[in-house]
């Protein structure tokens, strides 16, 4: 995956991909906050039904 610095720098971007791709996600659920990264990709395992590597999948392809 993106080193995490990539990717929470690029978050608003990525986030906004995942809400069109996943129209029932909120903003709750994309809260990337620092420390609490694995407490976000725990929401969105539940929420889409997805394991993390397939959410890692997800981020990358975006």
């Amino acid at each position: 995956m993106t080193n995490f610095t990539e990717l929470q720098g690029n978050w608003n971007e990525q986030k906004g991909k995942l809400k069109q791709k996943f129209a029932m996600l909120t903003e709750n659920d994309l809260l990337f906050a620092e420390g609490k990264k694995e407490e976000m990709f725990g929401r969105l395992q539940i929420k889409l039904g997805k394991s993390k590597e397939e959410l890692y999948q997800i981020i990358e392809g975006l």
